[in-house]
């Protein structure tokens, strides 16, 4: 199965949402990002022990550096950490703020896109409760915003002091060279081989995101399963010249 429904124990919610099979560490490529990455896999490993210094992590960056995807390697975890929450705001926002009651006992509670609910009275307060239990209880809480809290426009100040006073963690875009090794990466744990040539091909000709590279990529490996061809540039530039 590729993907693992979520349900309320660990690494699971009461939505319709997936945790994806491939968001754990080992499949991020960090990169520039390395410290960060470390950062948050120290996290995991240590939030069922008695180091409660930082409450709030928040995770700032662009669309598509893979905040989602470390948020859920977290909530993967190892196993030994407790039971632990991923919150897609955006995607929670029509549900009511009282959505988040209840979380303030988890070890750790990760809350995806928090610029959906900036703004927001009620969620914001709901927040700042969810920060506050998460402090008297020892938990934490993990935040990704496209941009750091400064500049998010939350109103309750409370709050604001609480995500600007935590630690910021923020993800820098990777350099051409790390992207390529990136897809080869992706590549590597898909189980097939991405030539250097042909992932400089793909570099030069689609746009330089990485969530539209590794989605092309997927698409990739499937028509070469089909057409039973290596990813070679002849192949590669025959898929994007039928692409609509």
């Amino acid at each position: 199965m590729d993907d693992e429904s979520l349900r309320m124990d660990r690494g699971q919610l009461p939505l319709q949402v997936q945790l994806r099979d491939a968001s754990v560490f080992s499949s991020y490529y960090a990169g520039r990002n390395r410290s960060i990455v470390d950062a948050l896999r120290s996290l995991d490993a240590l939030r069922s022990s008695a180091n409660k210094a930082t409450t709030c992590i928040f995770l700032q960056g662009a669309v598509s550096l893979g905040k989602t995807h470390l948020l859920q390697a977290l909530c993967a975890g190892d196993g030994d950490g407790g039971p632990a929450a991923y919150i897609p705001l955006r995607l929670s926002v029509e549900l009511g703020e009282e959505f988040l009651s209840g979380y303030g006992e988890y070890p750790l509670v990760c809350l995806d896109d928090v610029e959906a609910i900036a703004g927001d009275k009620g969620w914001e307060r709901a927040l700042f409760r969810l920060h506050q239990e998460l402090e008297e209880q020892g938990g934490r809480m993990v935040v990704s915003g496209c941009q750091p809290p400064a500049a998010l426009g939350f109103r309750l100040r409370d709050l604001a002091s609480r995500l600007n006073g935590g630690l910021v963690l923020s993800l820098r875009p990777l350099s051409e060279q790390e992207q390529l090794a990136a897809l080869q990466l992706r590549a590597q744990l898909r189980g097939f081989e991405l030539p250097e040539e042909t992932g400089w091909f793909l570099l030069r000709r689609l746009p330089r995101d990485m969530a539209s590279l590794c989605a092309f990529l997927d698409k990739l490996d499937v028509a070469s399963l089909i057409a039973q061809r290596r990813l070679t540039v002849p192949f590669v530039r025959d898929v994007i010249e039928r692409m609509p």
